[in-house]
């Protein structure tokens, strides 16, 4: 089992940052595909972004494509989701998950088997 956290979320105005992190315990994910995903209220959970074991590929929902950066540091066992220029309908909780079953990173969500509780991260106008 691996428990993952993730913080960072928040109120913000249009077009400020936020640096989400998901933090890693009871089981390494160093070696294994880290993804972030997120669901809005009323909506289904969409793809945000991905991340190969290595950090070699990345993967990224094109509402995010130039707006959002993934990063992981095996050494800590953490991820990282870095957004800017957030909008409204970025508004969502956040869940950050990694996979066990496989080592090919995806965008769908399905293929994860572990998740963090999630972060809300709130947008305002």
């Amino acid at each position: 089992q691996v428990t993952l956290v993730e913080s960072g979320g928040g109120l913000v105005q249009a077009g400020a940052s936020l640096r989400l992190s998901c933090a890693a315990s009871g089981r390494t994910f160093s070696s294994r595909p880290m993804g972030w995903f997120r669901q809005a209220a009323g909506k289904e959970r969409e793809f945000v972004a991905a991340i190969s074991s290595s950090g070699g590929i990345t993967y990224y929902a094109d509402s995010m494509k130039g707006r959002c950066t993934i990063s992981r540091d095996n050494a800590k066992n953490t991820g990282a989701l870095q957004m800017n220029s957030l909008k409204p309908e970025d508004t969502a909780v956040y869940y950050c998950a990694t996979r066990f079953s496989a080592a090919i990173v995806t965008t769908k969500a399905a293929h994860y088997d572990y998740w963090g509780q999630g972060t809300q991260v709130t947008v305002s106008s």
